[in-house]
């Protein structure tokens, strides 16, 4: 994916862990009193926490209120949506979650009703965004985030190659482990010179070659977006890739903290509905209106995120442009990861990652 697709015409926890080993084998079961019941709900894979407390407000509840349909938030990890689809009794509606990992199911999911869409203009999904079994949800981003006690604007490392040269700009590091469900591979291939518009697929040896050369100056691989922004914050790394969901959220309570936009990768958050969905009208519905051009600007504005369609986007204030991926600063700064590449390729990811913090 090359930087030009961001087509604006100006533009978490990391939303869902992405861990996928060392959780629980065994899918939830969710119940309905009866048949009438299940026909006015649909049952969401959601990432809970402060996440759904928001969505229900914005979301879950005027969504009953205009359609008479329950939405039921449901906290689950990969894992268990992987044991889920191989009972072969799904009892989820919607995935709500990394588009890589949601591809990892894709001969599991239903195509996107978009022609029988209420609430949103198809037409105003970014191409970029909108597939035939999954659509976008919102986008955020990893950035080099840093300690404005350490550096400001003009001293912080320019982008990841210097990022990299941890001798000539002195301070301490930190960057993404595989717990997070993808390690900082992209950064480390930019820091060794490969453009951004050129990087898939993705070249690991070259990729860990380049990562052992920046490992003497990292003080920790950090496992949560929680633990990145408190280490910047205590101090314990001056400099480190941080998803910008988190590390505003920390600005907004007094952190202090700044961000470094140049050679950003943006991230999406993405819908997707079961082929087997026992609710598969009302999981449409809800796609439809979560796309809507007021739940999209409003929840950007709550989760620091950026909107998937045109019109939401253009709604947002220049000063919440300016906290977001997308528009202007994602065309010349930044760079889509290519969720098919990593659905396809996680595991492998994984397994190097294992053999490269072994030897290394």
């Amino acid at each position: 994916m090359t930087k030009n697709t961001f087509g604006f015409d100006n533009k978490v926890s990391r939303r869902s862990m992405l861990k996928l080993t060392g959780a629980a084998l065994v899918a939830p079961m969710i119940w309905v009193k009866n048949s009438e019941a299940a026909q006015q709900q649909v049952i969401i894979r959601s990432p809970g926490g402060a996440y759904d407390e928001i969505r229900k407000k914005l979301i879950f509840e005027p969504f009953r209120e205009k359609t008479g349909i329950r939405v039921v938030p449901v906290a689950m990890t990969s894992a268990k949506m992987e044991a889920m689809i191989r009972s072969g009794n799904v009892e989820v509606d919607i995935i709500d979650n990394d588009d890589s990992v949601i591809l990892q199911w894709e001969n599991e999911l239903a195509p996107l009703a978009y022609d029988k869409f209420k609430f949103t203009d198809p037409a105003d999904i970014l191409p970029q965004y909108k597939h035939d079994s999954y659509v976008g949800n919102f986008v955020y981003a990893s950035v080099m985030g840093y300690n404005t006690g350490k550096y400001n604007k003009n001293t912080v490392p320019s982008n990841w190659a210097d990022f990299w040269d941890y001798k000539k700009i002195p301070g301490t590091r930190a960057l993404a482990d595989m717990d997070t469900g993808g390690p900082d591979i992209e950064f480390a291939l930019i820091a060794d010179g490969v453009p951004i518009d050129k990087l898939y697929p993705l070249d690991l040896p070259r990729a860990f070659k380049s990562l052992s050369r920046i490992k003497p100056g990292i003080s920790k691989f950090w496992t949560s977006g929680a633990l990145s922004v408190q280490m910047l914050s205590t101090g314990d790394a001056d400099v480190s890739s941080v998803w910008s969901t988190r590390i505003l959220k920390g600005i907004e309570n007094g952190a202090p903290l700044a961000i470094n936009w140049n050679q950003h990768a943006v991230h999406l958050q993405a819908y997707a509905v079961f082929k087997k969905a026992k609710n598969p009208e009302n999981a449409q519905k809800l796609v439809d209106f979560c796309l809507s051009k007021d739940v999209q600007s409003k929840f950007s504005s709550l989760w620091n995120s950026g909107p998937v369609t045109k019109t939401a986007y253009e709604a947002l204030t220049p000063e919440l442009r300016e906290k977001i991926p997308g528009g202007e600063r994602t065309q010349q700064h930044g760079f889509l990861l290519d969720a098919g590449w990593w659905a396809k390729n996680r595991t492998e990811v994984g397994k190097e990652w294992a053999k490269w913090a072994l030897n290394s």
